[in-house]
């Protein structure tokens, strides 16, 4: 037998094993490869930080309090290499050094010893090829911490030591050169090329990669970057780190008087519109598809470092529609899911929205709970954590898999939403149906915000509109011919929420202490114990959410809404 046809005969969970591993294996020698290459021995100048971090998470770092599958590990005085307990993703993200910025902020010189010493533990650990961090994109996202703290961690730094971080950061700019285009596309790979151009601006020896780099990430704005500024995975926090790595990058090249790839430049002026439409008034990103909100103040320092001064864009982006009417924002999300090609944060949150008034934020969906136990992450992905109407205690897109092998098996197949704008405010009519194949129901959702921007009135249905669709409404609909439905209204953890006139109204008090009432027809209210996942902090932050019970009686049902200012 020729040895093309022994090869044919390949089962095929053989070569799919071999293309899962393959990547893994092509690392390795580029890691073997890299520590052949010529090292760097300097800075050609100075390296600015630009990236900041919250003293607070720095704090608990600092103590020795980990965040382990959901549970809190105390591990005073322990080297974060050292803890075996971690998950996968918890190394991993160790391996990135974005905590780096964390640490650093605490700003005393106890932190930034422990900073020092855990840089120079890493070098010596890992900086030959060994442990989780060497794919690429976590390679370019440690260079650019390393770099951008480089005065703090070569501070007293004795010689041995600064020359194993300079050999180690070639090595690394090697390794990233070799192997960034087997990143997957979006944020991972422009953390790689960025990595990259950061290496090839500071390092001595590097300069001839940063061109190169500079192009790539060109060419990656054009191929990710949508015309609306948007990106397939459709996470606004992902959209908002890509925007912040491209601002680094055109800051970085201007102060040492190179030229930028003019793409680059195109694809800022297409995102910050995005971002603005994308933020809630406090500033922070809504919280849909696995995006955590990050901080205001960060996404405010890199649409000045821009220049863009582009307002938000009208009607929304990515997928995402925003109304606002004198303070009062809604953003929505109003378009089909991503494919699990795109992201592996996919959640079901189709029609779901966010709400702030003024700076305050009032609802808000679950969250990411990356780093949290599996039970958790599932549950923030299921339209019950999000604010949106919930049929029958099913979600509108149901899983398999998990982690990076997630894949949704039955979601919406249209999501489409049509807005108006006229004297009174403006409306929004969005449908979708997700539950169209498993109970027959289409979900309408109607949203009004007036000029005011004192009141959002709200109107959820479901109906079938073919034959085939009351046939599967009515296999799965009770003797009564009926089918319960719940709407959600999660509200942030620091606002205070009551019922009163015998649970017919919620009373919702903000910490500037406006009150906004909401009143329901054709539904009853319940007041209930949840939770808002909080990047960054230990624990689930608790929280309370009102949810409206209503029937879909013969074929149709509904309820409608409204969220008013208490004067």
């Amino acid at each position: 037998m020729s040895w093309a046809n022994q090869v044919l005969q390949y089962p095929l969970a053989t070569w799919r094993g071999l293309r899962r591993v393959w990547p893994r294996i092509a690392d390795r020698v580029a890691m073997r490869t890299a520590r052949l290459s010529s090292p760097a021995t300097a800075f050609v100048s100075q390296p600015e930080p630009r990236s900041y971090g919250q003293a607070a998470h720095g704090v608990q770092m600092l103590a020795g309090n980990y965040l382990v599958r959901g549970n809190i590990h105390e591990m005073p005085d322990s080297v974060p290499w050292d803890i075996v307990s971690l998950g996968h993703d918890q190394r991993v993200q160790m391996h990135g050094f974005a905590w780096l910025d964390d640490v650093v902020a605490v700003d005393t010189p106890e932190a930034r010893a422990k900073a020092q010493a855990w840089v120079f533990e890493w070098v010596e650990r890992y900086g030959r090829g060994r442990g989780d961090g060497w794919v690429p994109d976590l390679a370019g996202r440690r260079v650019v911490r390393w770099i951008n703290h480089a005065i703090l961690i070569l501070q007293r730094a004795d010689s041995e030591q600064s020359q194993a971080f300079f050999r180690s950061l070639g090595h690394q700019a090697h390794f990233l050169r070799k192997r960034w285009k087997s990143v997957r596309a979006g944020l991972p790979r422009f953390e790689a090329l960025t990595g990259l151009a950061y290496c090839g601006l500071a390092l001595e020896g590097q300069g001839h990669v940063l061109q190169p780099a500079l192009k790539a990430l060109g060419r990656e704005c054009v191929r990710e970057i949508g015309a609306d500024g948007g990106i397939a995975s459709r996470n606004p926090e992902e959209l908002m780190e890509i925007f912040t790595l491209l601002s680094w990058v055109n800051q970085a090249v201007s102060v040492h008087g190179q030229a930028i790839d003019s793409e680059i430049l195109l694809a800022l002026e297409r995102i910050a519109p995005a971002i603005r439409a994308l933020r809630l008034g406090d500033g922070r990103m809504v919280q849909f598809h696995g995006g955590a909100a990050g901080q205001a103040d960060r996404v405010d320092q890199a649409l000045a470092d821009a220049g863009i001064r582009s307002p938000a864009r009208m009607g929304g982006a990515m997928g995402y529609s925003r109304m606002s009417a004198s303070g009062t924002v809604l953003v929505v999300d109003t378009a089909n899911m991503p494919s699990s090609e795109h992201s592996q944060n996919v959640h079901a949150g189709a029609l779901s929205f966010e709400m702030s008034s003024g700076r305050v934020p009032i609802l808000v969906n679950m969250g990411p709970a990356r780093g949290y136990a599996t039970q958790i992450r599932n549950a923030s992905r299921a339209s019950a954590a999000h604010n949106v109407s919930v049929l029958d205690r099913v979600s509108s897109a149901r899983f398999i898999g998990k982690d990076k092998r997630l894949r949704w098996v039955a979601a919406p197949s249209f999501v489409n939403a049509k807005k108006d704008d006229n004297e009174f405010g403006q409306a929004l009519l969005a449908r979708h149906d997700g539950y169209s194949q498993s109970h027959g129901l289409i979900h309408e959702r109607q949203l009004a915000v007036v000029h005011s921007g004192e009141e959002v009135q709200g109107e959820e249905r479901f109906y079938c509109k073919s034959t085939g669709e009351r046939v599967r409404f009515g296999a799965r609909a009770d003797e009564n011919r009926a089918m319960p439905f719940e709407t959600h209204f999660r509200f942030h953890p620091d606002v205070d929420v009551e019922l009163g006139l015998n649970g017919t109204i919620a009373s919702i008090q903000l910490k500037t202490g406006e009150i906004w009432l909401l009143r329901a027809k054709d539904g009853d209210l319940e007041l209930r114990d949840t939770i808002f996942i909080e990047q960054g902090r230990l624990k689930p932050r608790a929280t309370q959410e009102v949810v409206v019970m209503g029937r879909v009686v013969d074929y149709e049902g509904g309820i409608s809404w409204t969220l008013t200012r208490s004067s």
